[in-house]
């Protein structure tokens, strides 16, 4: 059995190594890592927040880094954890379609993990393991390092992210991200405190069922009635234009709401002119105050004479002040600001409103309650938002991975920033690890009781 044993060990590497794609030379390699510094230093608009010295020594130090990877996917793997310490949801490095990386699928096991109360709940098993790890289940190890130095140390740097809680959701939810065949070994606490080990190879599950069942794939819109008095919309993306048609749609029955639930929890973005065609029904404004936008400006002749601009001489010159800011790549573009006239012909829906947000809620999203801000009977219920918004530039890289850069800055009106903060609940609601056991949403629940509340 031994030597058996052995004999796996030495062939299981090369097997998995085999798998990956390993077509790039290095050429290729320090060119795709050029392009995305290039990229960033011309394009990206929070460039000022990033420490420059770190940022072009790490670039150095790559240049030797990447052409020693040992295969395509390696490569990638150090442009993602390069591309993560500039800190931004909306700038990102994507893998080539060939290279699949797996997340829940052990072959026997099956196991979704989110972050529940700052833990690594497993929080949905294949059935037939539903009594070996029970739903509530923590992982408190990983190949040898509790859960939050194996983060530290082995996801949260490969994550783009503007803010830290939804980094922690993500490194959480990617804990047990890699290749097929890759090897994980666990330590998971039971809800009953017994501890057990596993140890799991990243395989297709066969299996079908799950425990608990998923819950019903949710539309582009969804609707239900609370009670006879208080309607549920759910807008679950504004990446799909339909969505404005769907909500159209059950005006009738939204005429008849004395209180709503604007449900944003589950939407991701999109376009936001999508959005605000919707928001538009639910106002008496004549105008909506969307976000501020900014982008960076580069004139190449600023930069080159800032170079001689003593920073004391741009105080009172705007020739100066324009070219030493242009060398310093702090220079930027205000697009011209005005409110949105609404030219809507239509009945209003303006009654107690409660919209629910947490950290899903991004970008176009977030554009909608930036807009929604000012409306005296809405009122936000959850946990702060994404915290990431912008118009990224994507370009491609070598061997059929992508990049994006994000080259506008989004404020609120009056200049407040909320990209790398979130936009705030009015009301903060959290759910925690006994919610999920007993399947509750507090989320929901508050904002029924404070609508109820409302309409006495």
């Amino acid at each position: 059995m031994k030597k058996i044993f052995l004999i796996i060990l030495v062939v299981f590497p090369n097997f998995l190594e085999a798998q990956i794609p390993d077509g790039l030379t290095k050429t290729d390699k320090v060119y795709g890592l050029s392009k995305f510094w290039q990229e960033v230093n011309y394009n990206f608009v929070y460039l000022e927040k990033v420490d420059r010295e770190m940022w072009d020594n790490s670039y150095r130090e790559l240049i030797s880094i990447v052409q020693n990877t040992k295969n395509d996917y390696e490569y990638y793997r150090e442009l993602q954890r390069f591309c993560a310490l500039l800190k931004d949801g909306h700038t990102n490095v994507y893998l080539p379609k060939d290279i699949e990386q797996m997340n829940t699928m052990f072959g026997d096991y099956r196991l979704f993990i989110e972050n529940i109360d700052g833990k690594a709940i497993i929080v949905r098993t294949n059935l037939s393991k539903k009594d070996e790890i029970p739903f509530g289940s923590e992982v408190i190890e990983v190949n040898g390092k509790t859960t939050q130095k194996y983060i530290d140390e082995n996801v949260a740097p490969y994550i783009s992210s503007s803010t830290d809680y939804v980094l922690k959701d993500r490194s959480i939810g990617r804990l047990l991200s890699g290749l097929e065949g890759e090897c994980f070994k666990l330590k998971i606490k039971k809800p009953d405190k017994q501890i057990i080990e596993l140890l799991l190879t990243h395989k297709k599950t066969e299996e079908k069922e799950v425990y608990p069942a998923f819950e019903p794939a949710r539309q582009l819109l969804d609707f239900k009635w609370i009670n006879n008095q208080i309607a549920y919309l759910s807008l679950n993306s504004f990446g799909d234009k339909k969505i404005d048609s769907l909500f159209i749609q059950k005006l009738p029955e939204l005429y008849k709401a004395e209180a709503l639930i604007i449900d944003l929890r589950y939407n991701g973005g999109g376009n936001t002119g999508i959005g605000k065609a919707i928001l538009q029904y639910l106002t008496n404004d004549k105008v909506l105050y969307g976000a501020k936008n900014t982008s960076r400006l580069h004139i190449p002749a600023f930069k080159a004479w800032g170079k001689y601009v003593d920073p004391k001489d741009s105080i009172k010159n705007e020739w100066s002040k324009k070219s030493y800011l242009s060398f310093k790549d702090k220079y930027y573009y205000d697009f011209e600001y005005a409110a949105d006239t609404i030219r809507l012909d239509a009945k209003r829906i303006v009654v107690p409103t409660v919209v629910l947000l947490g950290h899903n809620t991004a970008s176009a999203a977030e554009d909608f309650l930036i807009y929604a801000d000012n409306q005296k009977h809405m009122t936000k219920i959850g946990e702060n938002s994404f915290g990431s918004t912008g118009q990224p530039f994507v370009f491609d890289l070598p061997g059929g991975g992508m990049a994006r850069v994000c080259t506008k800055k989004d404020t609120y009106p009056d200049g407040r920033e909320f990209v790398g903060y979130g936009i705030k609940p009015d009301i903060e609601v959290k759910r925690t690890l006994n919610d999920y056991l007993d399947k509750k949403d507090p989320v929901m629940e508050k904002a029924i009781e404070y609508l109820q509340q409302e309409l006495k």
